[in-house]
């Protein structure tokens, strides 16, 4: 019998107790727990204390010995540091295979562990500038959608505002003295011959109302 594969979850659950406060009717009333507010001064992660003005620690405050100079050129560098990987892992191969016992293989893994450490840090310095053009990025993406959708919009504008002409210059001028009262009255005459029927009793007793009131008058 075939044994049954059990389906396992790359990532454990969220925790019930918390995911519950954020529920539909909590985030609607505004219940839900608010964000925590941003870090002023420093902060702790991993046993490692951070400092909230510098993004990036130098090595000195790691205390890591510097083998690239304090200016430079980052990409000169990274390919030096590439290179020096490869050499030293190439060395690290041969004491491997000829001298298996030398102690030489510990101070050449350490060295390799701080080429390492170096190509990181230098990477993790591109960050910044790495946020600011994405950033950049997506602000122009958004200016182009506004833009695009502005001109979308003055464009349906005209076109309404040329049917909206073309119907009033289409329009027939009527003058006050092409207007009488025998016409207004007839008009309305003939409107309610049109729209009333005569075999309708409720018809038939309003036009006896209207009798009955011009009698009167």
């Amino acid at each position: 019998m075939a044994q049954q594969e059990s389906q396992v979850m790359s990532l454990p659950l969220p925790p019930t107790q918390y995911i519950n406060l954020f529920s539909e009717e909590n985030v609607r009333r505004n219940k839900a727990p608010r964000p925590p507010p941003p870090i002023q001064d420093s902060y702790s992660m991993f046993g490692i204390q951070y400092n909230n003005e510098e993004m990036i620690r130098s090595l000195e405050s790691q205390n890591i010995k510097r083998l690239i100079p304090i200016h430079f050129d980052r990409r000169k560098e990274l390919k030096k540091l590439n290179h020096s990987l490869f050499v030293n892992f190439l060395d690290l191969i041969d004491l491997l295979i000829q001298y298996p016992d030398s102690p030489r293989r510990t101070e050449k893994i350490d060295d390799l562990s701080l080429l390492f450490v170096h190509m990181h840090h230098l990477l993790n310095e591109f960050r910044p500038h790495q946020a600011r053009e994405t950033l950049r990025v997506m602000m122009e993406m958004q200016k182009r959608q506004r833009v695009e959708t502005i001109k979308r919009f003055k464009k349906h504008l005209e076109k309404v505002v040329d049917i909206v002409n073309t119907a009033f210059a289409a329009l027939p001028e009527i003058r006050e003295e092409d207007l009488s009262e025998s016409d207004i009255k007839m008009e309305i005459d003939n409107h309610d011959s049109s729209s009333g029927n005569k075999n309708d009793p409720s018809y038939q007793l309003d036009r006896i109302m209207c009798k009955v009131i011009d009698s009167i008058e």
